[in-house]
């Protein structure tokens, strides 16, 4: 079993009890104003293991699960795709904590920070790769799903007026800002990572086939 398959089904189940369980959602949700203590800040983490809904659920783990795949089957980084991922969640969860920390009604919930982290840490290597999704029958460059997904997440933060009012039944946000920092941090990650590899990305970007 691939790293980003074994991410995917803990984050299936942790999502699937939680959408059962409204104490175990509260308790793993990212809220900035329960978090006055570092005993609380593991919710930087688990808020990434619960989603909205099965939608929400469905398209985040969708697309880790391609674009992961083409890391791991790409670069053969194994087990340093969970790093990048979880450090993503983290990451991308920062800006929204520090921003909403005296807001007593601000939460957010989902993968999405790691997400987007995976889909740009491929862009830098593989910006041409044909992502398959089962309902499209064509491949779609990822690259262009990496500009599609980011401009959505920017529409949708700008149209709820940067506060992710995309609520769930828990009062949870899905963070749509966590998309555009995930994405920052995915690409300066890979930057870091190779940065030999500037050059062959710009020829790629240059010269698609």
């Amino acid at each position: 079993m691939s790293f980003t398959l074994i991410i995917v089904v803990i984050t299936v189940i942790v999502s699937y009890a939680a959408f059962n369980n409204d104490a175990l959602m509260n308790k793993l949700i990212l809220w900035p104003r329960q978090m006055n203590s570092p005993e609380e800040y593991y919710r930087f983490l688990t808020s990434g293991f619960i989603h909205a809904d099965w939608n929400h659920l469905i398209f985040n783990m969708l697309t880790l699960y391609f674009f992961g795949q083409n890391i791991e089957d790409g670069l053969g980084v194994g087990a340093f795709i969970i790093v990048l991922y979880l450090t993503g969640i983290v990451v991308a969860g920062l800006p929204s904590y520090l921003k909403n920390r005296n807001n007593s009604y601000y939460r957010s919930l989902g993968a999405s920070g790691g997400v987007s982290s995976i889909v740009f840490f491929t862009i830098y290597f593989f910006p041409w790769n044909r992502i398959q999704f089962f309902f499209i029958p064509i491949g779609i460059p990822s690259i262009v799903f990496a500009i599609g997904y980011l401009a959505y997440s920017a529409y949708m933060s700008k149209s709820s007026g940067g506060n992710n009012r995309d609520v769930s039944r828990w009062g949870g946000n899905i963070n749509h800002d966590a998309h555009i920092w995930g994405s920052v941090y995915g690409f300066v990650f890979a930057i870091i990572y190779d940065p030999s590899h500037g050059l062959s990305f710009i020829e790629a970007i240059m010269h698609p086939y």
